[in-house]
């Protein structure tokens, strides 16, 4: 981009190099953040933000896990989502909200430390690159396992989580992948770096439950709809290691990776060794309700709809409506 959008900061636009925080703040130094990521999509009715109220809901709700009153509500966030992409004049963005703890007394005890808001929006494109979507991409298993359940706590979208994403990420990398998948302390499947996964054997879909240590993803979430919709059986249960290399077909879910197929683990070639056909089917269904301004479940939130002139969005006009 030639030039940034401005950053809604604490209940504000600044400019983007304006928006900084003390190097003393408790964010850097314990990791103390809580954050969503958000697409909206470029439409005949102008830029539709994907499931904008489910995302900020999760924010506050990973917000109250970690004891931080973010300050705001869900349909005050909305509404500051929405005038931050319609003040950007981006036709498409990923969004990304995050609150955290600033600059107050030093030590692990967050609890006298301010909470700050913000959110940034700015252009990207597919998360493991465009031939991705319809090649699929090569993973590894990684090394590194989730947490086990009440050490970190996988529901919360928090920032500090991301460091276990952080290597397994760089691991495969390093090694030649694209991505890794993450075991459970039991062995069992979890979840990519910052993805959900999806396994598909014998027509029947399935994906690893909550109680496994992985997000709840609302991308994951809205395949899920869309594969029951379709009359697929979509199940949550725990899936060893070893059904990654018997699957038919398998796929990640998320806001950045959107619907990526996988064509190998660890250097076993899944199905045809290409896209699936159920896969293929569930992609092209999501991104149809991506842009499909008839929005029948009430996804999409239209920009235009709720911003003034200017492109700033409305006072009082709240933006969770479709």
């Amino acid at each position: 981009m030639s030039q940034h959008p401005r950053i809604w900061f604490n209940g504000e636009l600044v400019a983007y190099e304006d928006a900084t925080i003390h190097v003393l703040s408790h964010v850097i130094h314990y990791g103390s953040s809580v954050f969503e990521g958000i697409r909206a999509y470029e439409t005949d009715r102008g830029p539709a933000i994907f499931r904008l109220e489910e995302h900020m809901s999760r924010l506050i709700d990973s917000a109250k896990i970690h004891r931080m009153d973010v300050g705001y509500t869900v349909d005050e966030l909305c509404d500051a989502v929405v005038e931050t992409v319609g003040e950007s004049g981006l036709e498409a963005c990923y969004i990304r909200p995050i609150s955290f703890r600033g600059h107050g007394p030093m030590g692990v005890n967050p609890l006298k430390n301010p909470v700050h808001t913000a959110i940034a929006v700015w252009e990207w494109g597919q998360y493991l690159g465009a031939e991705a979507i319809e090649r699929g991409v090569e993973v590894q298993v990684s090394s590194w396992n989730r947490p086990a359940p009440n050490t970190l706590p996988a529901m919360a979208k928090a920032g500090g989580n991301y460091l276990g994403g952080s290597l397994i990420k760089m691991e495969a990398v390093l090694n030649g992948f694209s991505e890794g998948i993450a075991l459970s302390v039991d062995g069992l499947l979890s979840e990519g770096s910052g993805e959900n996964l999806f396994v598909i054997r014998d027509g029947e879909i399935a994906t690893p439950p909550q109680t496994l240590s992985i997000l709840p993803g609302i991308t994951r979430d809205s395949v899920i709809q869309i594969a029951r919709d379709r009359g697929y059986t979509v199940t949550e249960r725990s899936l060893p290691r070893e059904a990654l290399y018997l699957a038919d077909e398998l796929f990640f879910t998320g806001t950045a990776a959107e619907v990526t197929p996988i064509r190998t683990v660890d250097h076993y070639e899944i199905g045809s060794g290409s896209r699936g056909p159920i896969t293929e089917e569930l992609q092209t269904a999501y991104f149809q309700s991506l842009r499909d301004t008839a929005n029948p479940k009430g996804w999409l939130t239209f920009v235009n709809d709720h911003a003034g002139p200017s492109g700033d969005g409305a006072a009082g006009q709240p933006a969770v409506t479709s």
